[in-house]
């Protein structure tokens, strides 16, 4: 079966995976899952913690 990784460093789909394994994402059951994996981060990080929703790393509560 094949799979899709996404590359964080080149930004590009690899069919199976070619890269070292510090540099993908994935794997994915296709290309268009692996297109969106940063997208897929943000929402899950967003999830993780809701009161950093700019994703700037900091929370934007006041308290």
């Amino acid at each position: 079966m094949v799979e899709y990784w996404y590359n964080v460093r080149t930004h590009e789909v690899e069919v199976d995976a070619q890269s070292d394994w510090t540099q993908l994402i994935g794997p994915y059951a296709t290309r268009e899952e692996a297109e969106r994996a940063l997208e897929k981060v943000r929402e899950r990080n967003r999830a993780w913690d809701p009161s950093d929703a700019d994703g700037d790393g900091w929370s934007d509560n006041d308290d």
